[in-house]
């Protein structure tokens, strides 16, 4: 809503907010956003635009200030198996209005989805890269080994020059980026990362999970949640090749890594925020850090134990410029997908402070996105009976989330 009065403490907050992101070393031009007149909109509705449902959101600011909302646009049904494109749309005034939904990846009866974009700092580029399997085929039974290679899960990339209105067609780099013994496989989902500081700035760092066969002899089917584990894969040349970078592959069954996503930290450093699978370990959500773009980690994943209200579900991270605090974003209940809550850390994700909550109903997956020198939007899934009705976008003034 509309602020009318500030306290000095909250205008304070707000001038050095401001100050943080207009020091941002990726802007090239203040995009003006609108600062009135819009808190949040609806640029997916389930049951429109001839898919079934809408979920899976991704978000990405580009250099002109266009925003560009990603989903995965289930044709037949709410499943994650099936006839699923790739969809998006456009947004040129901060997120109050939305362009026609376009299609990005066609499923055309295949399954294509987790989006995962980036902005290239040094083009201007905009990066997608997607996972895939084939149409009748099941998470399970790829994890249990069960399909081919052709119909198991492959990655591919995307580039638009136009900001976000033409992409080229998918590209395959599963054979760069998956390890032969991996089974299941999946990019982010949500915004990927291009590093600005150190040795590696410019790479392009797409967290991301997969699943492996159980050791020769076991009598794991491989469908356990502890042979998920996650892994970054990273370009150094705006995207046109592609390595795999650190690989968890603990493999325990104490901490599950899954569904994984990243932001830069103002000391260069990476910092990795993945769901924890059912893991043993208290808690569903894990973090590690790497200090060298994402080749290795500094630790394992282990438990972050100030988000301990999370369930087990996709997050988001987001870190304002300059040494701003890093925000966090998902539900708010740890035994239910609803209540979707913004949390923030001034000490780089050593701990974390829940600074808003936008509504206690069901919500799910999300992705935050910087808007302007203001505002932060949040992408997310909600609903009033369930979590997979909409996606709606909203946005929120720095005095909300940075305390």
């Amino acid at each position: 809503m509309p602020l009318t009065s500030l306290t000095r403490r909250t205008a304070a907050a707000l001038a050095a907010a401001t100050a943080l992101l207009a020091a941002a070393t990726t802007a090239v031009a203040a995009p003006t956003f609108p600062t009135r007149g819009c808190v949040s909109s609806v640029p997916y509705v389930s049951g429109q635009g001839g898919y079934d449902t809408y979920r899976i959101p991704a978000a990405v600011t580009t250099r002109s200030g266009t925003v560009l909302a990603f989903a995965e646009g289930r044709r037949n049904g709410a499943g994650d198996t099936g006839n699923i494109d790739v969809v998006l749309r456009r947004s040129g005034d901060g997120g109050c209005t939305w362009g026609p939904l376009r299609v990005v990846a066609a499923g055309q009866g295949d399954t294509r989805g987790n989006p995962a974009p980036v902005v290239d700092p040094r083009t201007g580029r905009v990066v997608l890269v997607t996972s895939y399997n084939g149409g009748t085929v099941t998470e399970g039974q790829i994890m249990r080994g069960e399909v081919t290679a052709e119909q198991s899960r492959r990655v591919f990339v995307q580039t638009s020059r136009d900001d976000g209105r033409r992409f080229t067609a998918p590209r395959d780099i599963t054979a760069d980026v998956k390890l032969p013994g991996w089974r299941w496989y999946a990019t982010g989902p949500g915004h990927a990362v291009a590093l600005t500081r150190g040795p590696h700035a410019g790479r392009l760092v797409v967290p991301a999970n997969h699943s492996a066969a159980p050791p020769a002899g076991s009598a794991d089917s491989g469908q356990e949640p502890r042979y998920y584990g996650a892994h970054a894969i990273h370009s150094d040349d705006g995207g046109r090749t592609w390595r795999i970078g650190f690989v968890d592959d603990s493999y325990d069954g104490l901490d599950n890594a899954n569904e994984n996503i990243a932001a830069e930290l103002p000391d260069g450093r990476l910092y990795f925020s993945a769901r924890d699978q059912h893991g043993t370990s208290p808690g569903n959500r894990l973090d590690a850090y790497s200090g060298d773009g994402g080749d290795s980690l500094d630790r394992p994943y282990t438990v972050q134990p100030t988000l301990l209200d999370v369930p087990v579900v996709q997050a988001s991270v987001l870190p304002l410029p300059s040494g701003g605090p890093l925000l966090f974003s998902g539900p708010s209940d740890p035994t239910t997908r609803r209540a979707m809550s913004v949390w923030r850390s001034a000490d780089g994700g050593t701990t974390f402070t829940r600074a808003t909550t936008l509504s206690q109903r069901p919500a799910a997956y999300s992705d935050l996105v910087a808007l302007g020198r203001t505002h932060v939007g949040l992408l997310h899934e909600t609903g009033t009976t369930g979590p997979y009705e909409t996606i709606e976008f909203r946005r929120l003034p720095l005095t909300a989330v940075v305390g």
